[in-house]
């Protein structure tokens, strides 16, 4: 499936894409037989050390919530969600790019010290549309119209569907698609469309698919994103007890994947417990630092704040008797806390969750 890069027409750049979105391509318009779907990409565009000519790598496809619109000839994205899981990757990438590694530790060459960006969106299309459509057009030209976007371009992949081996054929070298088996004789076709302020028009561009491993690796996605429920039951827990609490990604042990952070505080008392959980809690648990309580001020930078409670803090050892298990939640591990550090007393200490009294039982 890959095929042989050579030089790239006069302004559009050279593309290469990674198995994984590939795979996650096919994966998505399976499920998705009878509707149109699509996903958000993200990449890297390095620029060309000697031919001048830049390259295009496409590292990772995202799919939107269960809010998007699928239909027979329908389809619309760009939750929040999908937002802030691109922003997740890129600020993951920054922090890789100043370590000079990728998430598994494997050394970054000086050409991938570029930021990670949104590169545009594919969709699956009925029929043989294996063009963007007019609407497609438009809309890719008033987003990078947009001075707000800060885009200057947009890659717009095309996958459909129903082809066999013989009625797609063999994507040639300098051909801008690639067909992808399915299983028994079917396969599926993506074709690959480019799209600058320059061009006006969407250009076709040539895809070079290489392995994941020859390709930097991003990291996994964040528990609060991915298990949208239990964070929903985590941040009720905190606030129905009458906790100031607020959500922070952060460095916290000093390497990628970024901690979910929580800045917690109750009115009037002295200290402040900041709780950190790793990307794939519950799986693992979770660990709290204290600091002296500051003011908040409503239109404060939270991020500000949270980096000055961060170096005035001090680490906390886990409570006595306390151990860590998945019916837990944050709620229980503070109230442990704030009773070993006298913030609060058995005697006043809410019960216990339904789920950690089963846990305890």
């Amino acid at each position: 499936m890959v095929n042989r890069l050579g030089w790239a027409r006069h302004g559009v750049p050279n593309l290469v894409v990674a198995q994984r979105v590939i795979d996650k391509m096919a994966k998505a318009a399976q499920h998705y037989l009878e509707d149109e779907t699509g996903e958000a990409m993200v990449g890297l565009l390095v620029p060309g050390a000697h031919s001048g000519v830049p390259t295009l790598y496409i590292l990772d496809t995202i799919a939107p919530d269960e809010s998007a619109v699928r239909q027979w000839a329908t389809f619309q994205q760009g939750d929040d969600r999908q937002d802030e899981l691109v922003w997740w990757l890129q600020e993951n990438w920054r922090v890789c790019r100043a370590q000079g590694s990728d998430s598994t530790g494997a050394k970054l060459a000086d050409k991938w010290q570029v930021p990670l960006r949104y590169v545009g969106d594919w969709h699956k299309q009925p029929g043989e549309m294996i063009q963007p459509s007019q609407g497609d057009l438009m809309t890719a030209r008033h987003w990078i119209d947009d001075p707000e976007n800060g885009m200057d371009f947009l890659l717009a992949p095309i996958v459909t569907l129903g082809y066999t081996a013989s009625s797609v054929g063999s994507a040639s070298s300098g051909s801008n698609y690639v067909a992808v088996p399915q299983g028994g004789d079917q396969m599926m076709r993506v074709d690959f469309w480019y799209i600058d302020r320059s061009a006006r028009d969407f250009l076709p561009i040539t895809p070079s698919v290489y392995p994941d491993a020859q390709l930097p690796a991003l990291v996994d996605y964040p528990w609060h994103l991915v298990h949208e429920a239990r964070f929903k039951a985590e941040y009720e827990r905190l606030t129905a007890d009458g906790l100031f609490a607020t959500l922070v990604l952060w460095e916290a042990d000093g390497k990628p994947p970024l901690d979910v952070c929580f800045l917690t505080a109750r009115l009037g008392a002295e200290k402040m417990l900041l709780l950190s959980t790793p990307y794939d809690y519950p799986a693992k648990p979770p660990t709290a630092r204290v600091a002296p309580a500051a003011e908040i001020q409503p239109e404060a930078d939270l991020y500000a704040v949270f980096e000055s409670l961060w170096d005035d803090s001090q680490p906390v050892p886990n409570p006595p008797d306390w151990t860590w298990n998945e019916n837990r939640y944050l709620i229980d591990y503070l109230f442990a806390l704030e009773e070993a550090l006298g913030m609060r007393t058995s005697a006043t200490k809410p019960p216990p969750t339904d789920s950690a009294a089963e846990a305890q039982s």
